[in-house]
């Protein structure tokens, strides 16, 4: 009678142990989608008002590579051009502020 309260513990364990294994093969499944192969990438974004931005929008790899011009708002997504190489701006990271500028801009009354 003892060594069956041990089945229900040693089941968690075995549950408990696979989780990490799960996940590991989960990120390195084909079933990722797209991104895993670059398939689709965000090259750059701007910001144009509430809820809407300008994306640029990078699919596929190499001279099969087209870049797409995409406005986003809350309720659509709308196709307004493609863009030839030339014309896609190269991905410019902006600067992070800073930790005291954040902390700065938090503390400042809400109007």
């Amino acid at each position: 009678m003892g060594s069956s309260s041990f089945v229900p513990a040693l089941w968690f364990l075995a549950v408990l142990a696979l989780i990490p294994l799960a996940l590991w093969l989960l990120k390195r499944s084909p079933l990722q989608g797209l991104n895993a192969q670059g398939g689709v990438r965000v090259v750059g974004s701007t910001f144009l008002g509430p809820n809407q931005r300008l994306i640029t929008v990078a699919l596929g790899e190499g001279e099969a590579r087209r870049h797409l011009l995409l406005g986003v708002t809350a309720q659509n997504i709308q196709f307004l051009q493609e863009l030839q190489p030339g014309e896609c701006p190269a991905p410019v990271a902006a600067p992070a502020p800073s930790f005291s500028a954040l902390l700065a801009r938090a503390r400042q009354p809400k109007s």
